[in-house]
């Protein structure tokens, strides 16, 4: 038996060539390809042109009889003059000013990245605005690592990547932050037009992802009985129903008995260790979909009962990795086990949380795959029809990764978020690729 490895990206993109290798001509994807290219080596020279501007209208300050009252009122003038001469708003000249001052001045390695169209300008800016938010002493690392993810991943998942970096840096903060943060909660209404309006609530984002969650799956009951309205109108007139009514009889016993589901994730070490610091060596406690939780809030939701779905990190003997051929839909166990393990649809970029995806076999079953760990993977509804009649082409890899290959031949590798050991015995018949 041979065991999976683990991977740390969520997408790796390889470009060029039809399916088989053997086509050297370029075609139109290769075409977008080089333009966007090109985009990226001119954005990055805008960036220095911008940062030429503003160094040029402090020369042009210092040099006059009566300079400026301050830096403030020199980027103001300069911020309206791009606004002007670009048509656009002054706040997203601003904006450009402020990019600019970054990438020029205090990471001119983003700027190369830029220029050689290893990131976009979507990711520098990502890229920048979680570096200013961090201690000096930890930019270097996430530059360097931003950087390398910018290189893979697109925006999406590259955001949500440094965001658990960032808060794997704040993690001795993030019980001390929630507390205070938690203090603001409150409900605000927004009028809107139309005789419409908006209700937003700011709480605890794991109470309020359950309450999406329970909203959500009761509007897909309710709308499964031939109803004419979305999904989204659904699941807004269930809101309603709730809030005013406490329920509606129009919602039928199916919907009633839908409770909330969220998976808190909790390393073993630090579920039994006290206080809130992460024992060395061990991840942060993560809630799916929201991201890292402070551990006295990670403890709660496992000491809970009802729709909290546990898991440990630490690898557990007796997981349900197959049942073979012997039945097509997964046990309730080995589905929690492969959304768990990818964490979102397993579709390059996707955000969708595995929870409200549908479990794909890699392989059809009607083609002989098997019902495995290591031949299911989470796709959302979307996805799940692309990948059956669009012409796309999956295959599992080892731990649970999963390559897309696209109409045009182009391949795209989508990362597990977790490594699951998974074994399978070298001579049993499946199809799939051995671990």
């Amino acid at each position: 038996m041979t065991s999976g490895s683990a991977r740390d990206d969520e997408l790796h993109v390889e470009s060029g060539g039809a399916f088989d290798g053997d086509d050297p001509h370029p075609d139109t994807i290769d075409r977008v390809l080089e333009v966007s290219d090109a985009i990226g080596a001119l954005s990055a020279q805008r960036l220095i042109g911008v940062a030429m501007v503003l160094a040029e209208a402090r020369d042009r300050d210092r040099r006059s009889e009566i300079p400026a009252a301050s830096n403030e009122i020199i980027e103001r003038s300069v911020r309206l003059e791009l606004a002007s001469a670009l048509r656009i708003t002054e706040y997203a000249a601003g904006e450009m000013i402020a990019l600019s001052t970054s990438v020029v001045g205090r990471y001119p390695a983003i700027l190369r990245a830029l220029s050689s169209a290893e990131a976009t300008e979507a990711h520098a800016r990502i890229l920048v605005d979680r570096l200013n938010t961090i201690a000096p002493e930890h930019r270097k690392f996430l530059l360097d690592r931003g950087l390398e993810l910018a290189r893979e991943l697109p925006v999406g998942s590259f955001r949500r990547r440094l965001d658990r970096l960032v808060e794997a840096m704040r993690e001795s903060s993030l019980s001390e932050r929630h507390t205070r943060a938690v203090i603001d909660r409150r409900v605000v209404l927004e009028t809107a037009d139309d005789g419409m309006a908006w209700l937003h609530a700011y709480a605890p984002a794991v109470e309020l992802y359950a309450a999406y969650d329970r909203l959500t799956r009761v509007a897909k009951v309710i709308a499964d009985s031939e109803d004419v309205r979305t999904l989204d109108q659904v699941r807004a007139d269930a809101m309603c129903d709730v809030l005013i009514d406490g329920w509606s009889p129009d919602h039928g016993e199916a919907a009633r008995g839908i409770r909330a589901t969220v998976v808190v994730t909790v390393p073993a070490l630090a579920l039994l260790a006290g206080g809130d610091a992460v024992p060395a060596g061990s991840d942060a406690a993560t809630v799916e979909g929201i991201g890292p939780v402070p551990l006295s809030v990670a403890r709660q939701l496992c000491g809970s009962s009802g729709g909290w779905t546990r898991v440990l990190t630490h690898p557990e003997s007796g997981m349900v990795l197959s049942v073979g051929r012997e039945r097509y839909q997964p046990p309730a166990e080995l589905a929690k086990l492969v959304k768990w393990r990818a964490d979102r649809c397993m579709a390059p970029g996707c955000g969708m949380p595995a929870s409200r995806c549908q479990i794909d076999h890699s392989i059809a079953w009607k083609d002989g795959g098997t019902t495995s760990v290591w031949n299911l993977g989470p796709l959302c509804q979307g996805h799940h029809t692309v990948k059956h009649h669009a012409g796309w082409q999956i295959r599992q890899l080892d731990g649970g990764d999963i390559e897309w290959i696209s109409p045009t031949g182009r391949r795209y590798v989508v990362r597990a978020e977790r490594r699951v050991p998974a074994f399978r015995p070298s001579h049993a018949p499946d199809p799939g690729p051995p671990f």
